[in-house]
This record gives structure tokens, sequence and C-alpha cells, in this order.
């Protein structure tokens, strides 16, 4: 380690290795330094799942216990990942913790070059970064999203408005005065098990804020991960110089390494992306212990399409439910539709569904996910039909190739239609994100436009979860009702993809069971931050005047409004005699001017 700024030197890190038989081979990333090991977790090729899951996944269990030639499997598997047991993740909260206040020290505009960096290597190994997500199994078009994206979350435009954020300088009263955000420390971060590289990346944001972080991938995909940490933010890092310890990446089982972060004094905020139950769950022990929730959960994202929406523009939005097959938490999940246009949206969705197929993950016209527990969508199914709703499309497993089979591990697109807003909610795929790619389509009691109006939006708004909503209406009446009047979600969208990202907005968060308690849009420099204060005086202030000061300079402002006309005052315009006369002296006398201050004004300035 280079002692004079903390970093880690190149030839300490070797970065993934290959094995004899051309295996990628991921370390463990701790301190600065690659921590083998001789367990792995596997990673094998979907294709392979899709061509014989049993086998493909007993393979992969050999292989995780040793039993099975690792040479002869290399045609079946994408990769490895060392794994990590207790002492070494208790070592990278240690590392974390230690590099903390270096790296916070670090000037935010050093700690922005970190972003640029970021941003540099992800448009120079893009095509090597969709290669191995397609590999690892999400359809290609969904993986160059997915890289797309993170270029808008580490754009110049996004950065820069959050560093704006983080400090702001008034000179004031003969005092210089701060309005910054401080580092919280440590965070922990753990992404999901869907898009996990992707949410990992976005999940690093924080050390642009000055803290320090330690990553856990998840078992279930990876390599993506430490490709993207590895190979993106490491090099970063060290091109900058940054203390070792600054980021810390490990492969291990959820369960323990949670309740590590829990008990450890290290950690400051725990950002996790999971399931609505856990996420509150671990809201609720974070809390208990001090510590900062950061959650990012389920979604059940609403559309809103009203009678003069632009149907076909609509329906393409509405279609972005069925990528990844459901299994994305940004998607739409249910549509309300005004009455008089119900049944066209319901065709135009049925054909669209009937477009969007299944296919190997490489197929650049593959939209669907392979889906290995599929129990639960039938039963999701079941229920909405029981209590009235009608399948318009759908409802059945597809081979790879789009037949419909018993046994097939695709589903097919599915659309309901749900008549009446009062009482769907008692549909379980309406109440909950189902995480499938089923769709139910209210459709709202009819009546007068005002009323159907009032009972979509106080819908949208009444939603246990809130991550986006949108809406599709030609109506500037309309559009201005659902911007002023919905104040669920973290992000608002009109006439626009659901999905798509854009610089400057947020791309996660949001309130309700989305983002618990504290839960809103998420910027993780912000949220991984903490907003401080700072006054410094000059020579010429005195406390007792600080603190008494003020109200004496009222009390003369008074006294020279009476003895301008004692009734009156100020103006003689109101009658009401000495009060409305403080505007009469130039507003407030020396307290609006603030005579102690010298200035016309607040200068305000970010450190960029």
């Amino acid at each position: 380690m280079n002692s004079s700024t903390g970093a880690c030197p190149d030839h300490v890190r070797t970065g993934p290795s290959t094995t004899g038989a051309g295996i990628l081979t991921y370390p463990s990333y701790v301190g600065g330094r690659d921590i083998p090991s001789d367990a792995h977790v596997y990673t094998v090729t979907t294709s392979s799942i899709l061509d014989d899951v049993f086998e493909s996944l007993t393979l992969k269990r050999k292989l995780e216990r040793g039993t099975a030639d690792v040479p002869a499997a290399a045609g079946f598997v994408v990769g490895r990942c060392a794994v990590a047991e207790a002492p070494l993740v208790a070592e990278a909260t240690e590392a974390a913790a230690a590099a903390a206040p270096l790296w916070a020290r670090r000037p935010l505009r050093e700690r922005m070059a970190l972003g640029e960096g970021i941003r540099r290597r992800l448009r120079q190994r893009h095509a090597e970064f969709v290669e191995l997500l397609t590999a690892e199994g999400t359809p290609r078009s969904l993986a160059e999203w997915q890289v797309a994206g993170l270029l808008e979350i580490f754009s110049e435009q996004t950065l820069g408005w959050c560093a704006a954020q983080m400090r702001q300088e008034i000179d004031y009263g003969g005092r210089r005065m701060l309005l910054r955000r401080v580092p919280d420390g440590v965070v922990a971060v753990n992404p999901p098990q869907n898009a996990p590289a992707s949410s990992a990346l976005f999940g690093i944001l924080p050390l642009l804020a000055g803290n320090t972080v330690v990553l856990r991938a998840p078992r279930s995909a990876p390599l993506g991960v430490m490709f993207a940490m590895r190979e993106l933010v490491v090099p970063a890092l060290e091109e900058i110089g940054a203390p070792a310890g600054t980021l810390n990446v490990f492969c291990a089982r959820p369960g323990p390494v949670i309740q590590h972060w829990l008990d450890s004094p290290h950690v400051r905020d725990i950002f996790y992306t999971g399931g609505v139950s856990r996420g509150l769950e671990l809201e609720r022990e974070c809390v208990a212990r001090g510590k900062k929730p950061v959650l990012e959960l389920a979604g059940n994202d609403c559309v809103l399409v009203w009678r003069d929406a632009d149907l076909d523009a609509a329906t393409e939005a509405i279609s972005e439910c069925f990528f990844g097959s459901g299994q994305i938490c940004m998607v739409p999940n249910q549509v309300l539709v005004h009455p008089d246009v119900a049944d066209e949206l319901l065709e135009r969705l049925r054909l669209a569904a009937a477009m969007i197929r299944p296919g190997l993950p490489e197929d650049p016209g593959a939209l669907l996910s392979p889906v290995l527990r599929s129990e639960r969508f039938f039963d999701y199914v079941r229920d909405a039909l029981d209590k009235g709703a009608k399948v318009v499309h759908g409802a059945r497993r597809l081979e790879t190739d789009g037949t419909a089979s018993d046994t097939g591990l695709f589903l097919e697109p599915t659309v309901l239609r749900v008549d009446g807003l009062r009482g769907c909610r008692e549909i379980e795929a309406v109440r909950e994100e189902t995480f499938f790619p089923l769709l139910p389509v209210v459709v709202p009691e009819p009546g007068p436009d005002g009323e159907v109006l009032a009972a979509m939006l106080g819908y949208v708004n009444d939603n246990p979860y809130g991550l986006r909503n949108s809406l599709w209406a030609g109506d500037t009446g309309v559009i201005e009702a659902f911007v002023e009047q919905v104040g669920n979600g973290g992000l608002l969208k009109v006439n626009d993809s659901h999905i798509g990202f854009l610089p400057y907005m947020p791309t996660h968060g949001g309130t309700g069971r989305t983002g618990g308690a504290f839960g809103e849009a998420n910027f993780p420099m912000l949220r991984t931050t903490h907003l401080q204060g700072v006054s410094i005086a000059g020579g010429s202030v005195r406390p007792r005047e600080a603190v008494f000061g003020s109200y004496a300079e009222l009390l003369k402002g008074d006294g020279a409004a009476s003895s301008d006309g004692g009734v009156s005052g100020g103006g003689g315009a109101s009658g009401d005699g000495g009060t409305s006369g403080n505007s009469g002296a130039s507003g407030d006398g020396a307290v609006s001017g603030d005579g102690r201050d010298g200035a016309a004004g607040r200068a305000f300035a970010a450190e960029r």
C-alpha cells in the first residue's frame, strides 16, 4: 500500500483470473487486496438451463461441492466467484471503517472525478458488460437497456445536480455559514437477485458523497456484479488514489452478512434491495440499532389511461410490464383506463402481448426471461378469475420457441380485465406486486369525467406501494390534476416510457412499501448523507448581542413606527396602528436589511 496516500498500487490488485480450463474467476476484494478461496459459486449458462434444467443445476451443485471435473464443465460455465466466510465479511467492514475518515476528507471535486472515471470505463467496456449480463441470463435487449440506464445515472447532468445539493455557502451578519451534506460513514449494500449488476453500480454512488462501501454480490448472479466492481469501479478508484478499503466486495449468503452489518458498530447505513416483508423487518432492526435503512423494495406501479390518450403509444409503454417476465421492479404492474376507451385499449394490449416472445438470452428479439418457480403465477390467475376478472390473453406456460407446453420454463404474457375500482384490490394480482408477466387492467365504474378522474387519482394515492406512476392523456387539465394531486411515488411520468431513464430524474426510490417509512426518490449520494449547518463568526460578533439583539432591533422598529404618527403608522393606509407600519420603515428596519451584514443579499455557492 502506498504509504503517502493509502492507495493500493496496481501490482497488488491482480483482478480476475482464468482456470486452466479457461473459466473466468473473481476473488473477493477486501482492503485493496484480492482474497482467493477454495470455495466458489459457479454460474452456468442460461442456454444450458433451458436445454436441460435438471442436468445444469445438478452440475452447478456438484461444482460447488467439489465433486465435478471443472475442465470438463467449462462449456457450461460462464464463470465463478470466490465465496467469503464470516471472518472475511468482518474484515471487509473493518477495512471500510479504517478508510472512511481518509476518503471523507477528500474534496468533493476529487470524489466526483470517480463518477467520471466510471462513466468513461462504462462507455469503453459496454459491449463486454452486455455480453456477460447476457451470458448470466438477461435478455440481450434488456442488458443493453440496463447499461444505457447506467450511463444516465452516471451522466454529467445527474451527478452534477447531486453535487450541487452537497454544499451551499452563505455570507450573512458577519458570519460565513455553510449548509452541507456530511457522509454517514460505512454504507453496506445488498443488491437484489434480479438485475444485481446495475443495482450494484447504483448502490456504490454513496462513494461519491464521501462514504466507504461494503457490497455483497448475490450468490445467484455474482459475475456481472464482480465485473462492474472490479473492471469499472476499482480502476476508477485507483486512478484518483482512493484509500485501500474504500470499496470492498465479496460473494456470500445474505442472512449472516446482513446480521453482521446490523451488529457491527462500524456500519452506519444498510442499502437493501429485496422483498417487502424482509425489507420492512430490516428497517425496524436498523432503527432499533441507530442505523439508517435505505430501502428499494416492491413497485406495483400504476399507469392511467385517459379517454383522449394516444392508445398506440400508451400500449407500447404499458407492454413494458412484460419485459424480463415482469421481474423488474420499475415496470408497470396495473392499468386504470377510462371506461370509454377500455375495449380499444384491451384489444391493443391483447395484440401487443401476443408479440412478446421468449427465446435464448442472446436472441435480440427475446424479451421474456425463464421463470423457474411459476406455481404462484397460476395462483394469482385463479384468484383473479374467482373474483370476477377475465383473461384477455395468456395464462399458459411456453417453451423457448413460444409454443404452449405444460412443462415450459416461460410464462405467456397475460392480460386480465377487472371491472370496477370498488373492491378491485380484493384481487391479489391488483393488490400486490406479482413479479410475473401478469397485467390487470382495471376499468372504473362509468360516470362524469370529474368523478372518474377523482376516483383514478385517489386510487393511485391510496396504493400502498409508490415507485413510479404514469399517465397517458391529451387534456392539459387532466395532466395538471395528475401532477398536482398525485403525491404517491418517487417518479411521475406523463406520455412517456414508464421504464425509460432520463438525466436529472430519479431512477429508484419511492413511498410506502416501496421505500419504507423514510422512502422518497432515491439519489444515493443524498440518502447516505445527513444535512449539517455550520456558522463561522468573524471577530465583530458578540455572543450577548447574538442572543438578544434581534428583539431589541424589533423594539426599535416599533418605536420608530409609533413616533411616525402614533395611530395609522407606516403609510396610514391600513389603519392598523403601529403594527402594519413595520413595513413603512423599509421592511422592518434593520432586521430585513440587517445592518450587521453590510451585504445587499445572500450569496450562494455550490462546491463543484
